[in-house]
């Protein structure tokens, strides 16, 4: 199966930007700016070919682990104490999934380091990987100076100040890259206006010929990052992924196809990124308006799959995974003779996962009472009775349990 890694990437970085926004006050299209700041650095850098995809995937990325150090790290502390240096090292360890022909060690890692060693881990110029110091300086002069919305008559000053910073703030490798790279055009290219074509533009094509093993990892890292976006839904995209290999693995599917319908089962809530945490933690009904905006997360997963090269089939299965047989599920109103075998087993894998783990509205429940839930539904011929059989079967002795990773086997 080929897939393009740089669109995949892409696509979870515009989803995760409305997380980072929404978090933590960020710009739009933060991560974007990074990436292109990188790119022109790199070239200016005569860095390869591979090099050059492999930094601004990292760019792009850098703020990979956010949704899952807000939930682990931030919400425990004060924003005077929370230790920030997780972010970093949770983004380094998840980047590192990903299939590189190239060295990435440490780039994402040391983004928040100084030349001057004034940075989180303390390393100083010299000891920092040209990667991590493009990264750094980018961020740095996104966040301080609005690149999105720059006047372009301050420019002077900005390169003034690059400048004066050089040994301190930035290394001399990344201030005078950056200062090569810094004119007018390039700041026009930023603003929200353009940034996505300057993206598509400056952002080099990366397509892999994925085995199971870079689709297991790629499924993991990003299930990690939807998953994370509320303390109720920690275990889902991982469960419904792992609840999706044991019953292909049942249907003895061939492995290609059990990774692919692992891999759109991880990623099928990618929408749900844009969905505010306060709806997905409401511990009572919701209202109309609020309902509306919960169903907006399949078609923001159908938004951001949709324009992946190959990946027609995972768009498909991961978008139709609230779909019911008779017409009335979402957002497309799909039915049966529109809904494949693979489409009616996420439904069945994404109803079992939201009824037996706890929500805020109801505790966990075993298997019995879930099977419950799921006979009515299909008793009433909303779900697929014979997937639904099966699903009784196979999933009796994993009440009240995980389903282990076959992420595990690599």
């Amino acid at each position: 199966m080929k897939i393009r890694m740089d669109e995949l990437i892409q696509s979870i970085g515009t989803a995760l930007n409305i997380v980072e926004s929404r978090l933590l006050g960020a710009s739009n299209n933060h991560g974007k700016r990074i990436a292109v700041l990188c790119s022109l650095m790199a070239k200016e850098l005569n860095m390869n070919q591979e090099g050059i995809k492999a930094l601004t995937t990292c760019a792009l990325f850098h703020d990979n682990a956010l949704t899952e150090y807000i939930q682990s790290e931030h919400k425990k502390n004060d924003a005077q104490g929370v230790n920030f240096k997780l972010h970093c090292e949770y983004g380094q360890r998840n980047i590192e999934k990903l299939p590189f022909k190239t060295d990435i060690n440490d780039f994402i890692l040391y983004h928040h380091e100084r030349a001057d060693g004034s940075g989180l881990f303390g390393k100083r110029e010299g000891e920092i990987p040209v990667g991590a110091e493009l990264i750094a300086i980018a961020d740095m002069i996104d966040v301080s100076h609005h690149l999105q919305r720059f006047p372009v008559e301050k420019l002077p000053l900005l390169k003034k100040e690059i400048e004066n910073q050089k040994g301190k703030c930035y290394t001399k490798t990344a201030a005078d890259s950056m200062l090569s790279i810094l004119n007018k055009d390039t700041i026009l290219s930023l603003n929200d206006e353009s940034i996505n074509k300057t993206a598509s533009q400056l952002l080099p094509a990366w397509e892999v010929e994925a085995n199971d093993e870079t689709i297991f990892r790629l499924a993991d890292l990003t299930a990690k990052i939807i998953d994370y976006a509320s303390v109720f839904t920690r275990k889902h995209s991982v469960q419904i992924a792992n609840k999706a290999w044991l019953m292909s693995s049942y249907y003895n599917f061939d492995s290609t196809m059990r990774a692919k319908i692992y891999l759109a089962a991880a990623i099928h809530d990618l929408g749900k990124l844009y969905t505010p945490t306060e709806i997905l933690e409401k511990p009572g009904k919701l209202d109309e308006n609020e309902f509306n905006i919960i169903k907006d997360h399949v078609r923001g997963t159908y938004d951001l799959l949709s324009v992946i090269t190959g990946f027609e089939d995972i768009c498909r299965w991961a978008s139709s995974h609230h779909e019911k047989l008779d017409g009335t599920g979402y957002c497309f109103g799909k039915k049966s003779e529109e809904l494949d075998f693979i489409s009616r087993l996420l439904v069945c894998t994404d109803i079992y996962q939201a009824v037996c783990e706890e929500r805020p509205y109801h505790p966990a429940r075993n298997h019995n009472d879930t099977m419950q839930v799921l006979n009515d539904m299909s008793q009433k011929g909303f779900i697929d009775s014979n997937i639904v059989k099966d699903y009784d079967i196979v999933m009796a002795d994993y009440s009240l349990k995980d389903v282990p990773s076959p992420v595990n086997i690599y």
